[in-house]
C-alpha cells in the first residue's frame, strides 16, 4: 500500500482530532475513521495517537506533483547552499520563489 500524502494525513489528522474534540470515545473514533477512510484498526489508533498531542487541527495542506527542469550549476549550489542555513527543503524554497513571483506577475497585470 502506498504512503500517505501529506494532504490526505492532513485530512485524517483533522478527522481524528474532530472525532476527539467532541470527546468521541477512543475506540469508538478509531471505527469512525476505519470506516470512513479504509484503514486498518491499527492505523486509526495511531492517527488518534498524533491528533490527540495537537493543540489545533492541522492547516490543509495542497497535494503536490513532481517536476523537472534545468537550472545553472551555480544556481544549485546557492539553493543547496540555503537550504542547509534555513533548515527548508529545496521545495519549500522554490515554491516560496515561485509563489512570490507569480504574485507579482498578476498584481502587474492587474
Amino acid at each position: 500500500m502506498a504512503r500517505a500524502t501529506k494532504a490526505h494525513k492532513a485530512r485524517l489528522l483533522n478527522a481524528a482530532f474532530r472525532l476527539l474534540a467532541r470527546q468521541t470515545e477512543v475506540a469508538d473514533a478509531a471505527r469512525q475513521l476505519e470506516d470512513q477512510f479504509a484503514l486498518s484498526r491499527r492505523q486509526a489508533y495511531r492517527y488518534l495517537e498524533q491528533a490527540a498531542t495537537l493543540n489545533a487541527p492541522v492547516a490543509a495542506v495542497e497535494s503536490t506533483v513532481a517536476i523537472t527542469f534545468k537550472l545553472p550549476v551555480s544556481m544549485v549550489r546557492a539553493l543547496r547552499a540555503y537550504a542547509r542555513r534555513s533548515g527548508l527543503t529545496l521545495g519549500q524554497i522554490v515554491t516560496q520563489a515561485l509563489a512570490s513571483f507569480l504574485g507579482a506577475f498578476h498584481r502587474r497585470r492587474g
